[in-house]
């Protein structure tokens, strides 16, 4: 079974996830560091950190106990968010970047997210070398040849500046609400929003190392749509435990998710002339409705699979300054490297101010297809694309809908299921039609 899935490497901590795969795999990274290092003279750096999970302390420990043992002088920067991590990469010239981190998932799980120099996450070619470099014979150095472990007390702050030198209208009047999902936000995101001019109310800021994302954070928008009613606020916004990704209430309590904020900022970076040849990158998941939206605002929209490693890889292929996905990842190629939710939240903000609209009204630029997902759990998903009696449901069904709805079977990259995503012009088709499909795919693969 492969190592890595879509966002690196995830599992239930201690168990699926041990320590002892931990110290190998940042072993095995390090050798191929060693390996490719352009400037042989000088030891490979690396920035570790990690999420609020307690799971996390024994894990980083771990992944610092194998790069200093083979050699990398490491750089230990605490919990921050995983987009820091990119960012501190890229910001002191360091040769690798993990994150110890299983993002949205539910606080027993944990994972590895592995940056590459400059920032970016690696390619599938590179973590297929280290994956087959796990646990080999090697030579282990001694004396000096080993590497340091020193903490990084500036990381922080480094990152507070990073994230406000992107805001170039102060968020003075607006009132919002930040769920931190007892998460990587807690550190830095209602500091960022209140340097910015906000007036804040955080929640969900207290992380024990066990309440991670429960029943807060962007899986969970229940709370604060509740505070931003009880405070009347403009807005608020949801992290998810390592605030890679950001979702929006607006003042009425809609939910405003990843596609309804590549479409506010789409437009706005258009009309600033920030939107580099008027394109945008997302992912198949994304909804028929914000598809239709930037046909009507002039955007030509490119599509990856999904992972916001996919969205980059197009971004940078092509030259393009904005792309996303439907979950709250966003990508602002002029100041980050991968999804940020909390510059993401700060660029929402500013299309606020700028427009003097409510978040409500600009918003309204894109109609939803009613859009429905069901997860098919504990089936063989690796055999998915070889079942004719999916394929013909899928055709049947597709079929059915015409020009005006869309169907998408996917394999999870993190979770042993298949993803069954229908949308129509009704909720009820779309429910009808992805429940069929799904007692098809249990069926066949379960």
């Amino acid at each position: 079974m492969a190592l890595f899935g879509t966002d690196g490497i995830r599992g239930l901590a201690n168990r699926d996830l041990t320590a002892e795969l931990a110290l190998d795999v940042a072993v095995a990274a390090a050798h191929i560091l060693v390996e490719t290092n352009p400037d042989k003279l000088h030891r490979p750096k690396a920035v570790v950190g990690q999420d609020s999970r307690a799971s996390g302390e024994f894990l980083e420990a771990a992944v610092v106990a194998g790069l200093t043992s083979a050699g990398v002088d490491v750089y230990r920067v605490g919990v921050l968010p995983t987009p820091a991590i990119a960012h501190l990469v890229a910001e002191s010239g360091a040769d690798l970047g993990v994150m110890i981190s299983a993002s949205h998932n539910p606080a027993p799980d944990n994972g590895i997210k592995l940056f590459s120099r400059g920032g970016g996450k690696l390619d599938d070619a590179i973590e297929s070398a280290i994956e087959a470099r796990v646990g080999e014979p090697w030579e282990r150095p001694t004396g000096n040849g080993v590497g340091r472990a020193i903490v990084d007390e500036s990381a922080r702050e480094r990152y507070l500046k990073h994230l406000l030198s992107s805001v170039k209208t102060p968020l003075k009047g607006l009132k919002i609400v930040v769920d931190c999902a007892n998460g990587a936000a807690s550190t830095v995101s209602p500091q960022a929003y209140r340097r910015a001019g906000a007036e804040v109310i955080s929640i969900f800021d207290a992380p024990n190392g066990w309440n991670i994302n429960d029943g807060c954070g962007s899986t969970h928008l229940e709370q604060l749509r509740t505070a931003v009613l009880r405070e009347g606020a403009d807005f608020g916004v949801a992290h998810d435990g390592d605030a890679d990704r950001v979702l929006a209430i607006d003042a009425h309590g809609a939910e405003i998710d990843g596609d309804v904020i590549m479409t506010i900022l789409a437009r706005g970076f258009k009309a600033s002339g920030s939107l580099k040849a008027n394109t945008i990158v997302a992912t198949v998941m994304s909804n028929l409705g914000f598809l239709h939206a930037m046909k009507d605002a002039g955007i030509t929209v490119e599509t990856t699979a999904v992972g916001d490693r996919y969205v980059l890889e197009k971004m940078i292929e092509k030259g393009f300054s904005l792309g996303g996905e439907q979950s709250g990842h966003l990508i602002m190629r002029d100041f980050a490297t991968t999804g940020d939710g909390t510059l993401t939240a700060l660029a929402l903000a500013q299309e606020v101010v700028k427009s003097g609209k409510t978040l409500q009204e600009l918003a309204s630029a894109m109609v939803r297809f009613p859009q429905v997902l069901v997860n098919v759990k504990n089936v063989a998903k690796d055999k998915l694309d070889q079942s004719a009696a999916i394929k013909a449901a899928v055709l049947a069904a597709e079929a059915k809908l015409g020009e005006h709805g869309r169907i998408l079977l996917r394999a999870s990259g993190t979770e042993p299921l298949v993803r069954v995503m229908v949308e129509a012009q009704s909720d009820n088709l779309a429910s009808e039609i992805a429940n069929d499909l799904a007692k098809v795919v249990q069926a066949e693969l379960g």
